[in-house]
């Protein structure tokens, strides 16, 4: 596996906390790490809201590195509640097609971060709508 998802991970680690902000707001249960165009990672967490104002944590960390005047983006990993990694869902998946329409199905998602299973946005978003 690349050393830079270690470097991933563990910038998606540094984030994570789990909190309760109001009693309709909690934040940090999910983290995640954008690796850039430029090689600068960007993170995010999830804000979950009783209502739909919330938002993920790799679209969270997506805004970020737009914010910064970035768009293109190489890697993605993402640590759920419980420690393990997972794929983004589908909004997420959808931002970063609409994002990289020509190249989105080169970014790649670490999905199982214990055994290094990598797949492409390609593989897990095979046929865009558009």
């Amino acid at each position: 596996m690349e050393s830079i998802w270690s470097e991933l991970y563990n910038a998606a680690k540094a984030v994570q906390n789990d909190r309760k902000i109001s009693e309709y707001v909690e934040a940090g249960g999910v983290a995640a790490a954008i690796l850039s165009g430029s090689g600068r990672i960007y993170t995010g967490v999830c804000v979950d809201t009783c209502s739909t104002l919330g938002i993920c944590a790799e679209r969270n960390a997506i805004f970020n590195m737009l914010t910064n005047g970035e768009q293109r983006i190489e890697k993605v990993l993402a640590i759920m509640p419980d420690g393990r990694t997972g794929a983004p869902c589908g909004a997420c998946r959808e931002l970063m097609t609409q994002l990289m329409p020509e190249d989105y199905r080169n970014v790649e998602i670490m999905l199982d971060y214990d055994s290094g299973r990598v797949v492409t946005l390609g593989e897990l978003t095979p046929e865009w709508w558009i």
